[in-house]
């Protein structure tokens, strides 16, 4: 018996709208990461590109659980001497809330060059509106 392998008319990307007000932020990750995986199709190949689009709308309004909004630390390097910068979670939700919820999302793709490629088809907007109608997303529950 032979391995089927979905070629690039079997895989069908569509368009998702995730809500994330009142979602807590690892639930809202792990979901997002298995539809731009693909995990959630029966067509899933580990080393294809067979997830789908995605749309996270009012980022702002992610929950985070226990003492993560003051315990949780974002870093960055700016790339001068000394340049490493700190934030906790509250002052980056209050920031960039978009930055949060796509830093959480693509911590659980591959690390490779795959991982790379799934990501660019994550879109994460604060507030209700996004400009993708056209492509009529098909919203989810999480």
């Amino acid at each position: 018996m032979k391995t089927y392998i979905p070629t690039k008319d079997a895989m069908e990307k569509k368009w998702y709208i995730l809500d994330a007000k009142g979602v807590v932020l690892g639930r809202l990750a792990t979901k997002a990461a298995r539809i731009l995986m693909g995990k959630v199709k029966p067509i899933y190949t580990p080393f294809l590109d067979t997830g789908d689009f995605l749309i996270v709308i009012n980022s702002e309004k992610a929950k985070l659980t226990g003492k993560k909004m003051t315990g949780k630390i974002y870093r960055h390097h700016t790339g001068y001497m000394g340049g490493l910068k700190e934030v906790n979670a509250r002052d980056a939700l209050a920031r960039k809330p978009a930055r949060v919820i796509y830093e959480a999302v693509t911590g659980m793709l591959p690390k490779s060059k795959l991982g790379r490629k799934m990501a660019t088809k994550l879109r994460v907007y604060t507030g209700a509106e996004h400009p993708h109608k056209a492509q009529q997303p098909i919203p989810i529950e999480v």
